[in-house]
Formats: structure tokens, sequence, C-alpha cells
């Protein structure tokens, strides 16, 4: 529902951020007058690798406004279609018949024998066709995209300067990268990079192990082969540091360092997606990842005419794991989502189904998929919905039919979800929970959220189910939150009139029949 509302004391009718809000604000932005011609001088920021710096970090308007992006893990992985933790999975001895050791014994042979390297060559992307996926995405309502530029198991899909192990010298032998970019830029989408390469180190340890039972117990498994270091990394001596990168060697900061730096300078991403906090905890203290993110910050403000236009999206994982500085960055939540409404963007990501392409499993439901991006929006969040590719770079029929089931809903509703601003509350109704690994939605038309535009003369009321008859908007009642009178209610999608009433118990909306 679309309501009209004539709200001068809208106090968040201003909380896009487009006024000045203090004195620090004003001063950032100079009108000059010289020789009677006027032009304005803008403050340009300089970041440093510090906490006090990083926190001139302003997400930009883009990110605001766009609220629904796509999101593929496609690699190495995608050959073997179990999941993108395969090239560590399957080095984990079990006797579980549903375990990746036992499925790649089976499928393919023993680690020792044919490892993670082996299913390189058998990555061949030979359907893929960006200007198809981007087509497809745009067509389901998505404004940004961003590809998992490196997982955990360090193969790079662009032509990278720092790792021989990237999918232009094997495997599809093509930059997946720049293919992806040329075709987002070319679609009018932003686009962005995840990468989730700091862990990689100790990921793929379990490499370097053997069986420690059967008939090949003790027999090395391939990632003890010096030829192939630059994939399986040096084996770490005693305990290796924990999977959020605490306790990493110099060489491989730098390594990390240098190839995120590739990725901007050459691929020019909007946004950077980094799969944990601020690397790396121990002796570096967090200095190379703070040393990446005021180079990126730099790099996106010499770029864009002196203004910071990139997004770095990172996560809080918790006391003695990583850093998170607050306000350094935006906040992103992996399947999860915020449960109030915050005062600064942030992002969910999540995923349709397993992140890496796994046959034969069952994806989240069209409605679930919206229901969860509303509420996230309400909230003055973005979804980022990950949609995992086949080896082969198509998505099967499932995947599809769920991307379009988005876009023939977004084409209707996206007036209230794009391009808007968060309301004085984010909903009313009842306090149901969704299961972040649920494929279905638990939500009934008595749970309602708000978005508004920007201006806050519109307001979009959004029920999560259809109701049968009418709906009661308590939170519009007459002396209530919203002061100013509503002027009219309208149905998007819908051309005929909607019969309404406001009095002290709340808007009354009668649904059409």
């Amino acid at each position: 529902m679309k309501l009209d509302a004539d709200n001068p004391e809208d106090k968040n009718a201003d909380a896009d951020g487009d006024g000045y809000t203090n004195l620090e604000e004003y001063l950032n932005s100079l009108v000059c007058y010289t020789l009677g011609e006027t032009y304005t001088v803008q403050k340009v920021k300089q970041f440093e690798p510090t906490a006090e710096s990083l926190k001139q970090y302003e997400c930009p308007e883009w990110f605001r406004d766009a609220k629904f992006g796509i999101y593929v893990h496609w690699g190495v992985y995608s050959v073997a279609e179990y999941g993108e933790w395969y090239g560590k999975n399957l080095y984990v001895e079990s006797n579980k018949p549903d375990s990746a050791y036992v499925y790649h014994v089976k499928k393919y042979g023993h680690p020792s024998k044919f490892g993670y390297k082996d299913l390189i060559p058998m990555w061949k992307a030979e359907n893929f066709d960006p200007d198809a996926w981007l087509t497809l995405f745009k067509d389901a309502g998505a404004k940004y995209f961003t590809p998992c530029a490196v997982h955990h198991d360090g193969f790079d899909l662009w032509d990278s300067k720092y790792q021989r192990f990237n999918a232009v010298n094997m495997g599809p032998k093509k930059d997946l990268i720049a293919m992806m970019r040329k075709a987002t830029k070319e679609h009018g989408l932003h686009f962005g990079v995840t990468t989730h390469l700091a862990r990689s180190l100790s990921w793929m340890q379990r490499s370097h192990g053997s069986d420690k039972k059967g008939p090949l117990k003790g027999v090395p498994y391939d990632g003890n082969d010096p030829k192939f270091v630059d994939l399986y990394h040096p084996a770490l001596k005693g305990k290796t540091y924990s999977g959020d990168t605490k306790n990493a060697p110099k060489w491989w900061c730098d390594n990390w360092y240098n190839r995120l730096k590739d990725l901007i300078d050459n691929y020019n991403p909007e946004l950077l997606y980094l799969d944990s906090g601020i690397p790396f905890l121990g002796e570096d203290n967090a200095k190379t990842g703070m040393r990446l993110m005021a180079y990126y910050y730099n790099k996106s403000s010499e770029r864009n005419n002196g203004k910071q236009e990139c997004v770095y999206t990172m996560k809080k994982r918790g006391k003695g794991r990583c850093i998170y500085i607050d306000g350094a960055s935006t906040l992103d939540l992996e399947r999860s989502k915020a449960d109030r409404l915050y005062a600064e963007p942030w992002q969910t990501d999540d995923s349709i189904g397993p992140w890496g392409y796994t046959a034969g499993v069952e994806y989240k439901t069209v409605n679930a998929v919206i229901d969860k991006l509303i509420d996230i929006v309400s909230k003055n969040g973005n979804l980022l919905l990950n949609v995992p590719p086949k080896a082969d770079g198509t998505f099967d029929k499932e995947t599809i039919d769920i991307l379009k089931g988005i876009g023939k809903w977004m084409k209707v509703n996206g007036e209230g979800i794009y391009n808007t601003r968060p309301w004085l509350v984010f909903g009313e109704g009842p306090d149901t929970k969704m299961d972040k690994n649920s494929n279905k939605s638990p939500y009934t038309a008595a749970n309602i959220r708000f978005t508004r535009s920007k201006d806050g003369r519109n307001i979009y009321v959004i029920a999560l189910g259809w109701p049968e008859k009418s709906i009661i908007v308590k939170s519009l009642a007459k002396g209530g939150m919203l002061t100013g009178e509503i002027k009219s209610v309208r149905l998007l999608g819908h051309s005929g009139q909607v019969s309404w009433n406001r009095n002290e118990e709340g808007l009354l909306i009668e649904m059409p029949r």
C-alpha cells in the first residue's frame, strides 16, 4: 500500500543525509564566489590506516537506494557439486556416508592420488554467458552484482599477478571477473566482488594430512607435493592459527594485501565484501587490513572527484576472532538479519540454498526470499542474494524460476523497495521469527512492514501475507506517530480505488475484490 502523507513533522523525512546536520558537515562544502562565477569546493577526505581515520567512511547513496543485489559462488568446487567447502572437506577423513571425504573417494579416488588440484582442469565454464547472467539478474530486480572473486580455496577468478592458480592460467582460461564486470556495467548495475582469502592459509592445511586408519593410513595427501605449494600453501608447524586469521605470518598478510589491491586497481569494484572482520589478529594487529581499507577508500575518492563512493562490507566475528571497527565500514550479517531498525545501512548476505552448487537440494521459495527482503529493507538493510551456478556456467531451472518470481514481484512493488528509507518504526504485528535455514516464510498478513519515500511524503505499508478482506494498520492511527493527514491510499499494481478509513484505532484498508 502506498500512502500519500502530508507530514512535515515526520522526524525521519531527511534521514537520508541530504541535508547538513552539524557545523562540521556544513564546513565540508564551501561555496566560493570569484569574478561573478559560483562553484563548489569539496573538502577531500584522506583516509589513514587508523581506526579514527577510517571512521570517516560514509555509506554511499547508491547503496542506500539499491536494496537488492545478486551474489554467486562459482569456482573449482562447483565441479564436484558438493558445496563450496569441498576443497577442505575432501581431506577430512570420515566414514559418514554423506561426508565429502567418502563422496570424493567414491567419485574421484583417494586424496593422496586425486586431490583438489585435479578438479581444476575439469572446470571449463564452457557455457558461461555473462550477458545472459546479467539479463537474468537485472530482470530479477537486482541493482548490484558481486561475484565471489576468490573463496577460501585461494583460486583467483581474475588475471591475478600474485597467484598462478587463477582462472586465466588454468581451468576456464578466461578472466571471469573482467567478463562479469563488463556485462554488469553494460546492464547498468553496480559491480562489486566478495573475497574470502584471509582464511585460506589455515583452511587448506588439511591437504597436508593423511588418513589415520585404513589401508592408506599415513600416505600423505596431495597437498604435501611441493609443486602445488601455491595452491595448498606451506604446511604450518605446530598448531595452526584459527580460521579467522589469528597469528598469520607476515608473508601471508602481504600476499593477501597484494591480491586484494590487485583486484581494486584493475577491476574497480564499487563494493568489496570481506568474509570476516578486519584481518589479521596477533602480531599484525589488523594493520594490514586497515591499510587495505584506507587504500580502497582513497582509491574510490581518486576515481570519483574526491568523493568516497565505494562500499566495504564486513562482519563482526566475536572477540578474539577478528577486529571490527564500528563506523569504519558497512555491517554484513551472514544468513541473518537485524532484529531492529538500524540507523546506518547494513546488509544481509544469504543464499537460496547452499552457497556453492550442490545437486539435488531444496531451495528457498520465492515468497520466503521476498519476505526476507521486505523485512530487511524496513530495517534499513540490503539483501545480497546468492544463486549458485553449475560448473559449466549455467543455472538450474529452479534457480531461474526463483529469480523470475522475484522479478515479477519487484516489477509491481519495487516502488516500495528501491530508493526508500525506513520509517519511524520498521513494522508491527507478531514477533514472528524466521529461521535462517528455513526455505519457507512463517509470516502472515498480521506481519506488517513500513518503508518511506526519500522526501518523506509517501509511506509504504507492506503486509507479509495477503489480507482476506481488510487490514488495520495500528501504527497509522489518528493521534499517533503520523501527525499529518493521509491524502490518499493506493494499492500498487491495482488501478482501481481503495476504500479506507483512519481513526484512533488505526488505518483500516478494505482489500479490492
